[in-house]
């Protein structure tokens, strides 16, 4: 069964740093973009960062210079290193896998959201 995990999320100090992981099942084939997203509480869910399969990145403005988004391809692995995080910065932190080997075949899949509280 195809499936997208999250892990590393937790509860940190304003400054600190986390790492979330991201590893899409083995079944998700021709894997594209995947990208990360968050939803704080009383807000809408928002793009953070995204990576294509040619390494080519987008960050939301807020996370600028702080965020990292690189992946492991072998792995089917997506990883988002946060650096002097914020309290702002608290959301679930969600993992989009895109994939499909043709554009008939497109496959967003979603990851179940791991929790980053940032506490001041």
């Amino acid at each position: 069964q195809v499936h997208v995990e999250e892990s590393g999320g937790g509860f940190v100090q304003a400054g600190d740093s986390l790492r979330l992981s991201c590893e899409a099942s083995r079944g998700i084939f021709c894997i594209s973009t995947m990208n990360w997203y968050r939803q704080a509480p009383d807000k809408e869910r928002e793009l953070v960062a995204s990576i294509n399969n040619r390494g080519s990145t987008n960050y939301l403005d807020s996370v600028k210079g702080r965020f990292t988004v690189s992946r492991d391809n072998a792995k089917n692995t997506v990883y988002l290193q946060m650096n002097s995080l914020k309290p702002e910065d608290t959301a679930v932190y969600y993992c989009k896998v895109e994939a499909g080997c043709t554009v008939e075949a497109y496959m967003p899949y979603w990851g179940k959201g791991t929790l980053v509280t940032v506490s001041s």
